[in-house]
């Protein structure tokens, strides 16, 4: 049962243990500080509702998906420093403990803080129209996430040609630097989102988070550190994950040679 609503600018819609959230502020789909607060409510409650497994993030219209912070608002009065709210710029840049997949759907114009927005998600489809640019230095200001995120994404020679000449680039660069998960058309990347969302909604929830924790926490880490509180059970989620029904169902699957039933406990 499909189940949608409506939060000025955002718009979303459920299906099973999916959330679909869509950027709609014509005619760019730049994002103010009010968009950008309730798209923290919506990530927040995302995270913290445990019948929702997946996320997709995609806008309305083909020719942006997000170009970032609205230039226009900062001109009435939007500070750029201002209360972007609980998950900083776009709800999910700076939103802790989020340990759900998001899957983002980038068709049209991606760049600056539109491009962060994607790089925040763990895995991104675009259509192959799709075109990204990080023009900060043009305005004279710094891609800050993008900054600290892209050199560790992608090699370094090439996060700083991006970053340092602001040019664009199209969907199948950004595939050859592997930013991208997959390009396709335009009329077959919200299916293909879907599709995928639902491959990861069949998945373990436990084991996901447990990735997803694993991966943020160490990438400050020494190998030996981070490998030593796996196997020590000091990260919450690995904890949670090898004391659950979850972590025996796999098990006994595997032996029985069916297919698991998650439960996410």
């Amino acid at each position: 049962m499909m189940q949608m609503r409506s939060e000025g600018p955002i718009l979303t819609r459920r299906e099973g243990a999916i959330l679909e959230v869509t950027l709609n502020r014509p005619k760019a789909n730049a994002i103010d500080l009010v968009t950008s607060r309730i798209m923290g409510e919506v990530f927040r409650e995302f995270r913290d509702e445990d019948s929702l497994r997946v996320a997709i993030l995609r806008a309305e219209g083909q020719k942006f998906f997000c170009p970032g912070w609205d230039l226009k608002a900062a001109a009435d009065g939007d500070a750029v420093d201002g209360d972007y709210g609980v998950g900083g710029f776009g709800g999910l840049q700076e939103l802790p403990n989020l340990n759900k997949p998001v899957i983002a759907a980038v068709n049209g114009i991606c760049c600056g803080g539109g491009l962060e927005l994607a790089l925040s998600c763990d895995l991104i489809l675009a259509a192959d129209t799709a075109t990204f640019a990080l023009p900060e230095i043009r305005s004279g200001t710094v891609a800050d996430a993008a900054s600290i995120k892209l050199p560790k994404r992608i090699p370094y020679h090439v996060a700083m040609d991006l970053l340092l000449t602001g040019r664009w680039f199209d969907a199948e660069e950004a595939l050859r630097w592997g930013l991208l998960k997959e390009v396709t058309s335009s009329d077959d990347l919200l299916s293909k989102a879907w599709d995928l969302a639902r491959l990861l909604e069949s998945g373990p929830p436990l084991v996901y988070a447990a990735i997803k924790e694993v991966v943020r926490e160490a990438e400050d880490m020494r190998f030996q550190d981070a490998l030593n509180r796996i196997t020590k059970r000091q990260f919450v989620t690995v904890d949670r994950l090898y004391s659950s029904e979850d972590q025996l169902e796999g098990a006994r699957a595997f032996a029985e040679k069916r297919a698991p039933v998650w439960k996410g406990r």
